[in-house]
């Protein structure tokens, strides 16, 4: 254990931060967590709109309503892949807990400067400001769901099974910049995967892969060891959720589901 290391955990509401949070906890000083809220989805659908078109926004959408029924289907293999991998979900000690409305509100700049954190564990949270990165001399660390810069975005380990790309269908540990999943690689890895898995089941894996990098890069960072990957045989792509149409299409002519 490395219990001198103190982290301040910026984090997302969902599953995956509460499984970051508990593979974490043992090993190093968590002294304090923010979390943020969610974006309206008024909101949500209005910059989607904005980026992506109408069009494909709706198919987005649709395919989000599809997938609350695949997510029901999947419970049993979710279940019996948090037991294979022991991802534990307790909940966040209300002693440590900071809830904000954004990850980028100027009180964060305070909370990080009253904790003095050595590493700065990012999950699951919206795109960082410069203001927020520029705060402190802690180094932000990232867990991105998919191999950079390749698969970019959200999603990552799904669209590398389309794309055939097995080899990069995995996990990187990153350095935060004000980019969108373009900060300084420390480790990468990849999955297996089987007939069992689906969409949703995918990110399980994922992070369960992640967990130890995450350990190995906190440590490299707090002792100044670390060495920034290089991933000249990548092209840079980003990727956004698949539309129902692009789904069903996918896991008729590919088997990707």
């Amino acid at each position: 254990m490395d219990k001198d290391i103190k982290i301040l955990m910026l984090v997302g509401s969902g599953e995956s931060s509460l499984i970051m949070y508990n593979g974490l906890k043992n090993n190093f000083d968590v002294v304090r967590i923010v979390e943020e809220g969610r974006v309206s989805r008024k909101i949500f659908i209005q910059r989607r709109v904005k980026n992506l078109g109408y069009l494909k926004v709706l198919g987005q959408i649709l395919f989000m309503m599809f997938n609350k029924y695949l997510t029901k289907k999947s419970e049993k293999r979710i279940n019996a892949l948090k037991k294979e991998y022991d991802l534990i979900l307790k909940p966040f000690p209300k002693s440590i807990l900071e809830d904000v409305n954004s990850v980028n509100d100027p009180s964060v700049i305070n909370i990080i400067s009253d904790c003095n954190p050595d590493v700065i564990v990012v999950n699951g949270t919206r795109i960082i400001n410069e203001s927020i990165l520029s705060s402190t001399n802690a180094v932000f660390l990232n867990t991105h769901m998919g191999v950079t810069p390749k698969y970019r975005g959200v999603h990552g380990g799904y669209w590398a099974l389309v794309q055939g790309d097995y080899n990069n269908c995995g996990v990187t540990i990153h350095i935060v910049d004000k980019g969108i999943d373009t900060g300084g690689i420390l480790y990468q890895d990849s999955i297996k995967i089987n007939h069992e898995d689906n969409f949703n089941t995918y990110p399980y894996h994922q992070i369960a892969k992640a967990l130890p990098l995450i350990k190995k890069a906190v440590k490299d960072v707090y002792n100044n060891n670390f060495k920034i990957k290089e991933r000249r045989d990548l092209k840079s792509l980003i990727w956004t959720h698949p539309t129902l149409s692009q789904y069903i299409y996918f896991r008729i002519f590919k088997r990707i589901k």
